[in-house]
């Protein structure tokens, strides 16, 4: 018998079945950037853990797997695209619903920052303006412009950002995979560098991580690669069989992703290693685009190489183009949840009549993301190089908490059979429990000041110093709580739990 949809789930006027199995899945796929995923965080993750990096990919995706089961289940009875907010408001109240919904938003604006950054640099690079690809002003002159564009085309309708996103995802993941092969063949062919060895089974090992802390931080990093994936199920209402579709979307994007990911981990360590020097993953100098080092050295610079090197450039470009419109899609109807049930203003919940797009709730993200781009510019690069690692501890928040709130939202029925108890309850909760220890004990590991590269001091006593990437982190989420505070104030009505009634699955206890 399949679920009815709960009351938010009915009509805020978004373009129902614009979206098959294969749009939701790209989207999901796009969402996640692997290109630029990779080359912002493999050299992170060579450095921290040195040839167990594939290990971790695949320690990393655990969580994200066990959590895209609870995004399944929960949209097969409540396919609402506030999703997070939505699901937790009606599992645990409208105050934890609240802050679920607001870490959407602010992982999103804060990584948007950090996708900007690349599209200005990569724009330069790929027209061979490398001196301006240096040039802070004119990167994020780049970047903003970047932001505008992708938000005009999320403004003007889910079916083209769709289409867009096919044409971006192909591109790269063929030039991925060409990489990856390219880079074996050379390891196995004697053409490698020195620092080049064959594929082996020890990377496998997670034994040989050093510490608890060093598998923490990796994997926390291996975290981030992943999200994005919950992008198909923001879309839900905009999908064919909402109830079906987007869960199936969630669930195949993070196996494509662990098997893209293993694909040109394994390969790329093969090919340069993981010294701390030259072409080597874990080289400080190119942990922050480690695909961009790499690419001379497998494709080489003259002839096909030189092309494809400027292939792979446009690659980690389209990825951060894709990445850029498909946090904007999350975000947006995030935010037009809580406004058709009166938790943001009621602005934010206005439809486009003719795109049938969010039209305040779009804008206000792309206003948002610049201002947040802008303002880290003007602070320090630093404090945007300290983003990413903080965008960790928010993500590890709001998909902690859907995974829990799958639970106890299916609380009443898992003992009905085998299947129920492992893909409503146990799965989802081990899930939880994983993403809550990382996060708690990341927290511990990022306020050290000597973590990341900034620190902050408190402005009250004992005016401790802290790690720019734990006060990036945790400050948005207390930034929530202010804002939900201060928002409860002025309108305190949605902050009683009978706003969001329970959906007709819960109620019914099928």
């Amino acid at each position: 018998m399949h679920p009815s949809p709960g009351p938010g789930a009915t009509d805020k006027g978004l373009k129902d079945g614009a979206l098959g199995l294969f749009s939701s899945t790209v989207i999901g796929l796009a969402s996640t950037a692997p290109a630029y995923s990779l080359a912002a965080t493999l050299g992170v993750i060579a450095g921290i853990v040195g040839h167990q990096s594939p290990i971790v990919i695949i320690l990393a995706f655990v969580p994200m797997f066990l959590i895209a089961y609870g995004y399944k289940e929960l949209n097969r009875a409540d396919p609402d695209c506030g999703t997070t907010f939505t699901w937790a408001s009606r599992a645990f109240g409208p105050h934890t619903g609240w802050l679920g919904g607001w870490g959407i938003v602010a992982a999103d604006i804060i990584v948007m920052a950090n996708l900007a950054q690349i599209a200005g640099a990569y724009g330069f690079q790929l027209v061979g303006a490398d001196g301006l690809a240096q040039d802070t002003f004119w990167v994020t002159v780049v970047g903003v412009a970047w932001i505008a564009v992708m938000t005009l085309v999320c403004y003007i309708g889910i079916e083209i950002s769709a289409n867009l996103q096919k044409v971006l995802l192909t591109i790269e993941i063929v030039v991925l995979f060409l990489l990856a092969i390219t880079a074996l063949v050379k390891v196995y062919g004697g053409t490698a560098p020195s620092v080049s060895s064959e594929l082996s089974g020890s990377w496998f090992n997670p034994f040989r991580i050093d510490s608890l802390d060093d598998l923490t931080k990796s994997v926390l990093a291996g975290v981030f690669i992943y999200w994005g994936w919950d992008t198909a199920v923001s879309v839900n209402e905009e999908t064919v069989d909402r109830d079906r579709t987007p869960g199936h979307a969630a669930v195949i994007s993070t196996i494509t992703l662990l098997l893209v990911y293993l694909m040109v981990t394994t390969s790329a360590q093969a090919f340069a290693g993981v010294g701390d020097r030259g072409i080597g993953l874990a080289n400080p100098d190119n942990s922050d685009d480690v695909l961009s080092s790499l690419g001379a050295e497998v494709f080489g610079t003259a002839g096909w190489g030189e092309v494809a090197t400027k292939l792979l450039i446009l690659m980690v470009l389209t990825s951060a183009a894709a990445s850029t419109q498909t946090t904007i899609l999350p975000s947006a109807r995030t935010a037009l949840s809580m406004a058709t049930f009166k938790a943001v203003p009621d602005r934010f919940a206005r439809i486009h009549p003719r795109f049938l797009t969010p039209t305040w709730s779009t804008v206000g993200m792309g206003l948002a993301s610049i201002a947040f781009y802008v303002m880290l510019t003007r602070v320090s690069g630093n404090v945007l190089a300290d983003s990413i690692g903080s965008v960790g501890l928010v993500i590890a928040f709001y998909y902690g908490l859907t995974g829990f709130a799958c639970v106890w939202y299916y609380r009443r029925v898992l003992t009905r059979r085998p299947h129920d108890l492992w893909t409503k309850g146990v799965m989802p909760a081990l899930g939880g429990v994983l993403l809550l220890y990382f996060f708690v004990n990341a927290c511990v590991v990022y306020s050290a000041a000597d973590y990341g590269s900034t620190s902050w001091t408190l402005p009250f006593p004992p005016r401790r110093q802290l790690g720019g990437v734990f006060v990036t982190g945790i400050g948005a989420l207390l930034l929530g709580a202010v804002l939900m505070l201060a928002y409860q104030v002025i309108r305190p009505a949605f902050f009683h739990k009978e706003t969001i009634p329970v959906s007709a699955y819960e109620r019914d206890g099928r």
